[in-house]
C-alpha cells in the first residue's frame, strides 16, 4: 500500500508538473503569430473583451485559457487602445505586453504648404483608415505638415488638430512679430501670407515678397497679385488657363487688381514661413516684381526699372519658343 501511495504521489507530482509546465510554456513560449499582425483594441476594450477578440483572430489557442493565463502570469496594467503591431512568433506574454505597454501604430496625412482647403478635405476623404465625413473648413485655418493618427480616428478629429495647430503658430508669430509692419491683426497676416505662400515657390524669396506688397499696402497701391484674381474662380484649385481680362477687371472680394488692400480673407492655407515672413518682411524699396525665368524673381523699385525687368522676361520667353 505504502509503494501504491508513493507511486500515486509521483504520478500526480508528474502530472501537476506536466499542466504547470503547459500552463507557464503556453504563455510565455508557444506562439499561434505566424507573421506581422496588426490588431486593433477598441476604446474601453476589457481584458476579457480583447481576450475574445485575440481568439477570433486566431492569434491565441484559447481565448478562456489566455486570460486566465494573464491574469494569472501577467501584469496588472490595462490593455491600451489602439492598433498594434504584433511581431511574427510572439508569445501570448508578448502579445499581452504589446497591448499594455507597446506604441500604438501611427499613420500620416500631409498638407503641403499653400493646399487650399477644398483639397485639404480631399486629402482627408481619401484617405481610407479614417471614419466619418468632413467639411470644408475655412481658408486659412489649417496649419500646413504632416498629422499622424490612428486607424478609424475620426476626420473631424484630425481636422481639428490641423486648425488648433494653425492657431497656436500665428499666435506664438504674431507675439513675435516685428515692429512697424504692414497688416494690422493676426488675420490680415494670415490673408497676406497665403498671397506670399502662392506667388513664390523659392522659400528665400519669402521675406522679400512680403516686404514688396507691405510697401504697396502702407502706400495704398493696389496689390495685383494673380492668386487672387483665380482663388474665386476656383476655390484655390489650378485655373488651368490664361487669366482672361474680363477677370482681372472683375470686383468680387478677393480680386486685388480691382481693389485696393487685402483680400476680404486668406487664398490658401499658408506654412508657417510665409507667416513668419509676413510679420518679419525684408527691408526693401520694392513695389514691382516680375519672374525671372529661374522659378524666382526679379524686384524692382521704380516703374521704370520694372518695365526692362518685364522687357528681358518677354525676350525669354519669345527665345524660348513660349510667345511670338
Amino acid at each position: 500500500m505504502r509503494r501504491t501511495g508513493c507511486l500515486l504521489a509521483i504520478a500526480l507530482a508528474i502530472v501537476v508538473a506536466a499542466a504547470g509546465g503547459w500552463f507557464v510554456g503556453g504563455w510565455w513560449i508557444t506562439s499561434r503569430v505566424e507573421e506581422d499582425t496588426t490588431f486593433i483594441v477598441p476604446n474601453g476594450a476589457t481584458l476579457a473583451e480583447v481576450a475574445r477578440r485575440l481568439g477570433a483572430e486566431e492569434l491565441v489557442g484559447s481565448a478562456g485559457t489566455f486570460l486566465l493565463r494573464a491574469r494569472v502570469l501577467g501584469g496588472s496594467d490595462p490593455v491600451k487602445a489602439g492598433e498594434f503591431l504584433l511581431p511574427a512568433g510572439s508569445s501570448a506574454a508578448a502579445i499581452l505586453d504589446t497591448l499594455q505597454h507597446g506604441e500604438v501604430i501611427r499613420r500620416f496625412v500631409t498638407i503641403p504648404e499653400g493646399m487650399p482647403s477644398v483639397l485639404v478635405r480631399e486629402r482627408l476623404l481619401a484617405e481610407p483608415l479614417l471614419t466619418g465625413t468632413v467639411s470644408v473648413p475655412p481658408e486659412g485655418s489649417v496649419l500646413p505638415q504632416s498629422y499622424d493618427f490612428e486607424r478609424g480616428e475620426a476626420r473631424t478629429a484630425v481636422l481639428a488638430r490641423m486648425q488648433a495647430g494653425m492657431r497656436r503658430t500665428l499666435a506664438e508669430l504674431w507675439a513675435a512679430r516685428a515692429k512697424d509692419i504692414a497688416v494690422r491683426s493676426p488675420q490680415e497676416a494670415l490673408t497676406l501670407a497665403s498671397i506670399v505662400e502662392k506667388e513664390t515657390g523659392v522659400p528665400a524669396e519669402r521675406r522679400m515678397v512680403a516686404g514688396l506688397y507691405s510697401n504697396r499696402l502702407r502706400q495704398g497701391m493696389r496689390l495685383q497679385a494673380d492668386p487672387t484674381i483665380i482663388y474665386p474662380l476656383t476655390q484655390g484649385r489650378p485655373l488651368g488657363r490664361r487669366i482672361r481680362q474680363s477677370e482681372i477687371a472683375a470686383v468680387n472680394g478677393y480680386n486685388t487688381y480691382s481693389m485696393a488692400g487685402l483680400p476680404r480673407g486668406p487664398i490658401t492655407n499658408p506654412g508657417r514661413a510665409s507667416i513668419e515672413a509676413v510679420l518679419n518682411p525684408a527691408a526693401t524699396q520694392a513695389l514691382y516684381m516680375v519672374a525671372d525665368g529661374k522659378g524666382g524673381h526679379v524686384f524692382a523699385a521704380t516703374l521704370e526699372e520694372h518695365n526692362r525687368n518685364v522687357a528681358r522676361w518677354f525676350a525669354l520667353r519669345r527665345q524660348r519658343g513660349e510667345i511670338e
